[in-house]
């Protein structure tokens, strides 16, 4: 679960919460628990070892506070101690910054006064604003720190003039004596006190240097604010007495010494003006053009009592400050009168959904004897117990990526397509989430096996899933949404297994259409890597880049998946994104991370900065203040013990009346496994695999009588009997039935065979080995992306309706 945001910190106030501090190469950075109190800073390794034990503390009053990127900083007091820091994220890191520097400014301020109690300078007040406080404590402390020098100064003025008279004394001294025996005592005499006046003339000058220097320096930051606060006090004039020209006005037209023209019959929303009065009228001309300066504006709070006005002609200021407040009013109340609203939709009942499902049995697994099965076997004859598995199938998780619709139901409303981009960017970031404990495998779906997922009335769309290929496996998803925006996507896997880690990449496209501006979006998957899968923990990482790109305007945002790394200083499961148009310029930030949230900004400004430690030259993009566009739920109480599954997984396998006979709800192993009953759950895959094997065989036979002519008179015992059921039909087909279990299922070619049938069967064989149609989905080229993928033919839900599940295989 994440942390709750700890609140922005005040000037006074304790600032407690979580950061990373770097400890050595071997451990790198380790989770502490920080306090700030009082101008220390110390932290524990948990919250409980607060009332016992400190690990250390630093006094903020002699530190410095440097910035090293995003989410790194570094506290140091000169050496002795050093603490670099990193937070979870760019927001978290900016709050720790602003609650160091004002416990710093503080800190500095109280030792200032304990050790010169008796300054005649007095304090200024801090102003109420924020800005105005940083500024003041800034100048103060400034005013400090040359109050320091000028002291020194007159500490060194006062040496001089000590060693002076010394010097002085002692050359008077030496004209007078003569030449004997006290003439080596006076000329050493003279030697140390012309050194001593030579020290303390280095000392005045260096402290002169340096006040001069610090004098020149802040002379021009002082100059600098000056010129804007004079630029500030003359722009507050003006406003002032505008508001003081429209007051007048409103006044005469209250009093009826004016007579407003018939456009203007609202005087309370300024823009009055009475005939003849030019000079008025553009007066008020000028005020609106300073308002609209981009540069530098002010925003005045509208008063609560214009926006309980209806039925009134906004003109002028009141048009562009109050258009946003009554465009959000209007959509709510559009949606609220809806009739296919969701808010309706809710008066109807709505099925509760189970939040448990039976805890995972602590069964033991004995690696070895898997292992010793294996031994002589064909990789795709081995069969893996459930025991690796967790009880969904490779559908429901395809159907976890739904879980946070809402980004798309967002970005279906945006006007924007680079805002929509953002929107559809976080949402495929945000299906990365549900793996972060997921280190069970699902079950491989079996061929013509299907999985819908009605969320129609509960959230407003519905999805279906089908295995539409066995060899090599693949899957295709539909999604549609009642709130304008269509999910479709054909993936299938690769793996590799590297001996530490299995790296499984995901093939296929994604693709996300938006009925109301037709924008059209496709994207792949990145490379998920399971670690330590012979010794250790398993552990999940997310690794590799992803290009989002719209069809229809050409927008793009790359997305980086950073993978994990002992050594790196960022925060783990990293991404960064940068949202461009079709002319490349950047226009939105993203950043985040995969299992907890994402924020993104806009880009103001961008250049070329400082090459990189790679030698590349970083793009530097001035953005404004971050937002969150998305967060990851937490998970449901007890979710360790039910797999970790998320509130939406948890329902994914719950029975319900209407499903299709192929539904992965009525998979039978599945279903004991969910239960606990693994040793029957077992028995009843391998029948389910040996059972999709025959059918298999049954339908490549089907397939070779069809294409064979009568002349030949090829009927299934003469295949049965020919080199083609040994070489041919045995090495290609058998080898080629995968296990359920394996994630590589690639399939060997088929070795050509001589035939006495003649050479027009094998080409057959070769290339209509399964001449399976999916019963929902049909293959097409997507003529916008150019991808090849299964695209849903529609038929499911009307089936559903009608009760007509005739057409469907019996595959359980």
């Amino acid at each position: 679960m994440s942390e709750p945001k700890p609140p922005t910190p005040t000037p006074g106030d304790t600032y407690k919460g979580w950061l990373f501090k770097w400890t050595n190469y071997i451990k790198g950075y380790q989770r502490r628990w920080f306090v700030l109190s009082n101008g220390l800073l110390s932290y524990y390794r948990t919250q409980a070892e607060m009332g016992h034990t400190c690990r250390g503390t630093i006094n903020l009053a002699t530190a410095n506070i440097t910035v090293e990127d995003s989410c790194n900083f570094v506290i140091s007091n000169g050496g002795a101690q050093t603490y670099h820091l990193k937070a979870s994220s760019e927001v978290e890191r900016q709050r720790w910054i602003t609650a160091l520097e004002l416990a710093k400014a503080k800190a500095v301020r109280m030792q200032a006064e304990s050790d010169d109690s008796g300054d005649d300078c007095p304090t200024a007040p801090p102003s109420a604003g924020q800005g105005g406080g940083c500024r003041n404590s800034e100048i103060q402390s400034t005013l400090r720190t040359m109050g320091s020098k000028v002291e020194d100064l007159t500490t060194c003025n006062d040496l001089i003039v000590k060693h002076g008279s010394a010097l002085q004394r002692s050359l008077s001294e030496l004209e007078g004596i003569r030449v004997g025996g006290d003439m080596g005592e006076k000329i050493r005499q003279v030697t140390e006190r012309a050194t001593l006046f030579r020290i303390t003339s280095n000392a005045m000058i260096n402290a002169c240097r340096d006040f001069l220097s610090l004098a020149q320096n802040h002379s021009k930051r002082w100059q600098k604010a000056l010129t804007t606060e004079r630029d500030q006090r003359i722009r507050l004039e003006e406003t002032l007495e505008q508001l003081a020209k429209q007051h007048n006005h409103l006044e005469r037209a209250f009093r009826g010494a004016t007579v407003l023209p018939s456009s203007f019959s609202n005087p309370a929303l300024g823009g009055v003006s009475g005939k003849g009065d030019a000079s008025d009228e553009d007066d008020d001309n000028e005020f609106f053009d300073a308002m609209e300066d981009p540069a530098e504006f002010i925003t005045v709070p509208a008063d609560p009592k214009y926006h309980r006005r209806s039925n009134s002609n906004l003109s002028g200021f009141s048009s562009e400050t109050g258009i946003d407040d009554q465009s959000v009013n209007f959509d709510e109340l559009s949606m609220a009168s809806n009739p296919e609203s969701p808010q309706t939709l809710e008066l109807e009942p709505v099925r509760q959904r189970r939040t448990h499902i039976p805890d995972k049995p602590n069964y033991y697994l004995n690696l070895w004897s898997i292992m010793k099965n294996c031994i002589g076997k064909e990789l795709s004859k081995i069969p893996m117990p459930v025991n690796f598995n967790e009880p969904l199938s490779m559908l429901q998780r395809l159907s976890e990526d739904l879980e946070y619709y809402e980004l798309l139901d967002k970005g279906a409303k945006c006007q924007s397509s680079l805002e929509q981009m953002c929107y559809v960017a976080a949402f495929t970031v945000s299906s990365y989430s549900t793996t972060v404990h997921r280190t069970g495998k699902p079950f491989n779906p079996l061929l013509g096996e299907t999985f819908e997922l009605d969320r129609l009335r509960e959230c407003g769309y519905r999805s279906l899933c089908e295995q539409v290929s066995h060899h090599p496996p693949a899957a295709a998803h539909h999604a549609l949404s009642e709130k304008g925006w269509t999910l479709r996507q054909e993936i299938s896997l690769a793996s590799k297994f590297r001996g530490k880690y299995l790296s499984i990449m995901p093939l296929g496209s994604i693709q996300c259409l938006f009925d109301k501006s037709n924008n059209h979006y496709s994207w792949k998957k990145v490379t998920t890597t399971v670690h330590n899968i012979i010794v250790g923990k398993l552990w999940i990482d997310q690794s590799g880049e992803i290009d989002v790109v719209n069809h229809k305007t050409g927008d793009r945002c790359h997305l980086k998946f950073a993978p994990y790394s002992y050594f790196s200083r960022d925060v783990p499961r990293k991404v960064t994104g940068v949202v461009t148009d079709k002319d490349g310029k950047a226009h939105y930030v993203l950043s985040g991370t995969w299992d907890e949230k994402m924020e993104f900004s806009r880009v103001m400004q961008s250049s070329k900065g400082e090459n990189g430690t790679e030698g590349k030259q970083r793009t530097v993009y001035q953005t404004l203040k971050a937002k969150e566009i998305w967060k990851k739920n937490p998970l449901p109480e007890g979710a360790e013990s039910m797999y970790f599954f998320s509130t939406l997984a948890l329902t994914l396998n719950e029975l319900e009346e209407g499903v299709a006979p192929t539904d992965s709800r009525r998979r039978p192993d599945q279903r004991l496994m969910e239960d606990g009953r693994w040793d029957e759950a077992n028995a009843e895959k391998q029948r389910l695999e040996e059972k999709q094997r025959t059918v298999r065989r049954e339908r490549e036979r089907e397939a070779v009588k069809a294409v064979c002519s009568p002349e030949e008179a090829v009927n299934e015992d003469s295949i049965n009997d020919s080199p083609l059921k040994t070489d041919a039909q045995e090495t290609g087909t058998e080898a080629s039935e995968v296990s359920d279990e394996t994630d590589t299922e690639d399939s060997p070619p088929l070795t050509p065979v001589a035939s006495p049938h003649g050479p027009s069967l094998l080409p057959f064989l070769s290339a209509h080995q399964d001449n399976h149609q999916a019963l929902w989905f049909e293959k097409i080229d997507d003529p916008v992306s150019g991808e090849t993928l299964h695209i849903y033919k529609g038929g499911y839900w009307e089936a559903k309706e009608q009760g007509g599940w005739d057409i469907c295989p019996d595959i359980f």
